[in-house]
């Protein structure tokens, strides 16, 4: 059976799950579970369900795309920063990632439940960080939805600072994740039509699309 990694995304794949064993040494991941009350077990759990999420799409349903009318990134770029996929064959499928939009959103609400975090909090919360995530996200032809990578969880250790200073680790991580998930990735969806992709997956990459990661550095900086 072929694998479904090349090998560029083999190694790249590889070199991120060293990083993230090497940032656990350090108790970065630590501290940043331990602010959301998460034993080191269960923050073990979400950590690896995230990171093999990260290579599940769910396909929900197909739209008619086009091609674009060229090419804006060389091919050893868009070698390394895509997974291999079909043949653009005039339609998008439209898919759910796992590690990057199904998990992420249920932890959220997890995190909603168990602390005495106002539900209008983080809705305004959200709502900004959608915005600002929104303005900064830029439609990449032939590759997806691009933003820069420290937007997000700077936005949302802000705005959760000066929203809930109490409650700002889990508020952060929440309108961290979902702000990038609504702002980037649902309020997008208007624009696949025009990137010319065979697969488009809300939650990205997951882990390496950088939504968990986001809400980790997210609680960092709260």
């Amino acid at each position: 059976m072929r694998s479904p990694l090349s090998p560029l995304q083999l190694a790249l794949f590889v070199a991120v799950l060293a990083s993230l064993l090497f940032m656990v040494q350090l108790q970065l991941f630590s501290i940043a579970f331990e602010r959301l009350g998460l034993s080191p077990e269960s923050a073990f759990l979400l950590l690896m369900s995230s990171l093999l999420g990260s290579m599940i799409n769910l396909p929900l349903f197909s739209v008619r795309a086009e091609l674009p009318p060229m090419e804006t990134l060389p091919p050893p770029l868009r070698r390394l920063l895509r997974m291999p996929q079909r043949p653009f064959t005039g339609r998008t499928t439209i898919a759910i990632n796992v590690g990057g939009c199904l998990i992420p959103v249920c932890f959220s609400a997890y995190l909603l439940s168990h602390n005495t975090l106002p539900l209008a909090d983080a809705s305004v919360a959200t709502a900004l960080v959608s915005a600002i995530s929104f303005a900064f996200s830029r439609p990449m032809a032939g590759l997806g939805v691009a933003m820069p990578i420290f937007i997000a969880p700077l936005a949302a250790a802000l705005v959760a600072m000066l929203i809930n200073p109490g409650q700002s680790a889990p508020l952060a991580y929440i309108c961290g994740t979902l702000g990038v998930l609504i702002g980037a990735d649902l309020l997008r969806l208007k624009d696949i039509q025009q990137m010319g992709v065979p697969v488009a997956a809300i939650g990205g990459a997951g882990t390496f699309d950088g939504i968990f990661i986001t809400g980790i550095v997210a609680v960092l900086l709260a």
